[in-house]
């Protein structure tokens, strides 16, 4: 496993539209940490490849784990995929109101990068009762699945 603690770690969430991530200035010898996006993987399937495309190998993390990412002090900067965004807050992949909250509580830059378009706000529930293909809740569990969240203006702002 890499000394990560020596290097800069930008940490991805949402699904950043391709020219977004073109414009994201890597520093040399930086670490990715891509957000998977579950319930359907999209997040992490999209912007992996654009990286991969630009040269950049990234590494794909459960969502959970970015809060172990900023315990241990490895994150430097975030980024989200931003929909909207005005003086009260942006609306954002799902997933981003966690990781502006843990940004703004550890001092991290925040960036608000374009979102790819999403058609739809709400997913569909039954992608979250299972896990490609195999069921993991049981029968008879609903499932709610939001696209995206609000973040405040409170978690987009540095001091």
């Amino acid at each position: 496993m890499p000394d990560y603690k020596i290097k800069s770690i930008y940490l991805l969430q949402g699904i950043l539209s391709e020219a977004a991530l073109k414009k994201i200035r890597f520093a040399k010898g930086c670490h990715v940490f891509v957000s998977e996006g579950r319930p359907t993987l999209e997040a992490g399937h999209t912007v992996t490849r654009v990286l991969l495309k630009c040269g950049i190998i990234p590494t794909v993390i459960s969502d959970n784990m970015a809060g172990f990412l900023f315990f241990k002090g490895l994150v430097k900067e975030v980024v989200l995929a931003c929909h909207h965004a005005d003086n009260k807050g942006a609306l954002c992949d799902i997933g981003a109101l966690i990781l502006a909250v843990l940004a703004h509580k550890h001092k991290i830059p925040l960036k608000l990068l374009p979102a790819r378009h999403r058609i739809r706000f709400l997913g569909d529930p039954k992608a979250v009762l299972s896990f490609e293909g195999k069921r993991i809740a049981p029968q008879g569990a609903q499932g709610y699945v939001p696209l995206v969240e609000w973040v405040g203006s409170k978690y987009l702002k540095r001091k």
